[in-house]
């Protein structure tokens, strides 16, 4: 078995996600790993702005779990025992969060180090954005991801095991990248100078974002509140155009229901556009669309 060859970066400590010492290891004015891709604009989770309030100290909407977080989390051992037994040569050891040896503020908390190279473990329900087995194509937010805890770690080399619709296992290798590294970096310090500063990122069409404004004000006043010109023409528009979509949106599933008939999914070459669910008298109760697609 090859010998361990440990990072440069810091282990801070090993804790249970969820826990307060947890919380602790990433809160403050640092950038994480799972952060990053929300700081340069890429996260399809959080945004800049988002990002910025809990920095800030500032409310953000609280963390509700969902089905595919859960399942991931409980696959992520039998994901990773799966790498280990198809790289008996590589020994597969568990970790914690670490920080930068030179930036406190730079952390990290990969899944799983072997030797002289880290080991990420993710599920997918479609496996929209990844690309073949054996490759280094990942959805953007994710290599954001790995690079960071390369950067962090002070490694050069991080395999990738997925499972896409609980069958498909597949693993992508992916090197350090000193570019992506730098430009990552810059931006990570101007975010954290901008909220130490009080500069808010402006509004952007995240739902993240939309979230986090609504957990700020509490309570409501009788009054009426003055906004500009330029506020109430832009929500007109956007209504308007909102509508036009819906009613475009509405004719489009018609086509492909209409399309389907009694059958199940609707695809387009080797592409799964949309499926077909149905009411316990076999009547359509609705059209589902898969994800990356608008059904």
């Amino acid at each position: 078995m090859t010998a361990f060859n440990p990072p440069t970066g810091v282990l801070l400590g090993q804790y249970i996600p969820g826990t307060k010492a947890w919380d602790k290891a990433r809160a403050g004015l640092c950038i994480t790993a799972t952060e990053i891709a929300a700081v340069m604009g890429l996260s399809p989770w959080a945004s800049r702005f988002s990002l910025w309030h809990k920095k800030a100290g500032l409310p953000t909407p609280p963390f509700e779990t969902n089905p595919a977080v859960e399942w991931g989390n409980r696959l992520e051992p039998v994901v990773a025992q799966k790498f280990a037994d198809e790289h008996p040569e590589i020994e597969l050891r568990t970790t914690g969060t670490w920080r930068h040896r030179d930036r406190e503020w730079q952390r990290a908390t990969p899944d799983r180090i072997a030797q002289d190279r880290l080991v990420e473990v993710k599920t997918s329900p479609f496996g929209d954005g990844w690309g073949p087995s054996g490759s280094d194509e990942l959805p953007i937010y994710y290599r954001c991801q790995v690079q960071w805890q390369l950067d962090t770690l002070g490694l050069d080399v991080c395999h990738v095991a997925l499972l896409v619709s609980g069958h498909d296992y597949r693993e992508y290798v992916v090197e350090y990248d000193e570019t992506d590294a730098k430009v990552m970096r810059g931006a990570a310090e101007e975010f954290l100078n901008d909220v130490r500063q009080g500069n808010r990122p402006p509004i952007d069409g995240a739902d993240a974002t939309y979230q986090t404004i609504r957990v700020q004000p509490v309570g409501r006043e009788e009054r009426d509140v003055e906004i500009s010109a330029e506020h109430a023409a832009d929500y007109d528009i956007a209504q308007q155009a909102y509508r036009a979509a819906d009613t475009e949106l509405t004719r489009a599933r018609g086509q492909i229901l209409d399309a389907i008939g009694t059958g199940y999914r609707a695809v387009h070459g080797d592409r799964r556009i949309a499926y077909r669910t149905v009411k316990d008298d076999g009547t359509t109760l609705a059209l589902q669309p898969y994800r990356g697609t608008s059904a």
